[in-house]
């Protein structure tokens, strides 16, 4: 797959970019196959990450083309896990009355996959509007009565909405902006189509957390950026946007959500965490190559755990056909010679096969049918859900693997305390 070197920082425009860390050739990680694909190579494109001295934006050395990235093959659907489904209304609710919104209000959401964010906000008769440009979750949106419009949203689009009359109160993107290669453009494009008096929420993952957990496997080309608040702070500021306040969130392994205003008044939240970022070195490049040796080492550990286990001829299986489980697999060198399968809740994954590993997708009640020896848990920032759901294959005698931070393995009797480990992790 053809992809776009960048050699000056997409940020700043800066050349003192420096490699830390790089997986190779990588499969495109939402670029599921079809079985009439199994014949064919696979999509790749080199995957490397750098750090600009001069704005501290982390970010990979090459684009591939969004469209690629998001077309078709791209089968995501946010509503398939209960944590997400509960923290979608938990924060839908907090807008509504922080804001007052009501029937004149209208929410934009960037970004919006199925629509099952939205779906609270018009649920309570406030007008919406998702953007998306994956096919399939924008048609499990419009089934369900969220008008999508199928496009990348971009500064053109903005011009348009406003020409249309279209502005918004409240400009939702999450988990986006990592995503968006045209960084001021993008931004450019809210700052144009939300209100006065507006507020953007932005969710991002933050990278100081990916580091404390290791959580490399969320380094793929879908993912552009890595965020310090630092960073997005420059970005937002150079189209007079400022970040007021922040939050911890837990999804997605450790991310912040930010809420933006026109007007400068930011609260002991933001000046926290930059003061925090500052004292923990956001500005040294010496903490991702910190970062990139502890990574090298856990890739080993994971890769020798399993090919140990496989020798003891014991059948292994895995949880969560996700980009990041992608990811993991092709950064371990863990293919279908190690692995029998991946299990998936989401249908529409179901039937494909994983790229680079071509691990077939099956449902998650083969766990219980076939009952293999180990499971792999891919999806481990959704451990205590997905433990819940399998709490019968755990008390036949089943084991899952968690392999972030640490690897280590969770029975029947050590799930009992898997909620307070794996939020000491969050």
């Amino acid at each position: 797959m053809t992809a776009e070197q960048k050699t000056r920082c997409r940020l700043c425009g800066g050349d003192g970019m420096v490699e830390f860390l790089s997986f190779g050739e990588a499969p495109i990680a939402d670029g599921l196959i079809r079985e009439d694909q199994l014949e064919q190579q696979d999509p790749t494109a080199p995957l490397r990450t750098l750090f600009c001295t001069d704005c501290t934006l982390v970010q990979i050395g090459e684009t591939v083309d969004p469209v690629s990235l998001f077309g078709d093959a791209f089968r995501y659907l946010s509503s398939c896990s209960e944590t997400l489904l509960a923290d979608a209304e938990e924060n839908a609710q907090q807008l509504i009355r922080a804001s007052a919104l009501d029937r004149s209000s209208l929410v934009v959401e960037i970004g919006s996959n199925d629509g099952h964010l939205l779906k609270h906000f018009l649920d309570r008769g406030i007008n919406v509007l998702g953007i998306d440009p994956a096919p399939s979750p924008a048609q499990v949106a419009e089934e369900s009565g969220i008008p999508t419009r199928r496009a990348f949203f971009s500064g053109e689009l903005a011009e348009g909405m406003v020409a249309q009359g279209l502005r918004a109160d409240i400009v939702i993107a999450n988990n986006v902006l990592a995503h968006v290669p045209a960084l001021t453009d993008f931004v450019s494009g809210i700052s144009l189509i939300l209100k006065p008096e507006g507020v953007a929420v932005i969710e991002v993952p933050w990278i100081f957390r990916m580091m404390q957990n290791l959580a490399y496997d969320t380094i793929y080309h879908q993912h552009v950026f890595y965020f310090s608040l630092t960073a997005i702070s420059d970005l937002l500021g150079r189209h007079n946007l400022f970040v007021n306040d922040v939050r911890h969130i837990d999804s997605q392994g450790g991310s912040l959500r930010l809420y933006i205003g026109r007007q400068k008044t930011a609260g002991p939240s933001v000046t926290g965490i930059l003061e925090e970022e500052l004292a923990r070195g956001v500005r040294d490049a010496a903490i991702y190559f910190d970062f990139s040796r502890r990574v090298e080492a856990h890739r080993r550990r994971l890769h020798d755990m399993l090919a140990d286990l496989k020798a003891k001829d014991r059948r292994i299986a895995a949880y969560g056909a996700s980009a990041k489980g992608t990811a993991l697999l092709h950064a371990c060198g863990l293919n279908n010679a190690m692995i029998d399968y991946v299990v998936d809740r989401n249908q529409i994954k179901q039937g494909y096969y994983m790229p680079g590993s071509r691990l077939p997708i099956r449902s998650p009640d083969l766990i219980a049918q076939d009952r293999p020896d180990h499971v792999l848990l891919l999806s481990w920032n959704l451990a205590d859900e997905i433990l819940a759901q399998q709490n019968s294959y755990l008390e036949a005698g089943g084991e899952f693997i968690v392999p972030i931070p640490e690897p280590r393995t969770i029975t029947q009797q050590s799930s009992v305390v898997m909620g307070s480990a794996a939020a000491s992790h969050q």
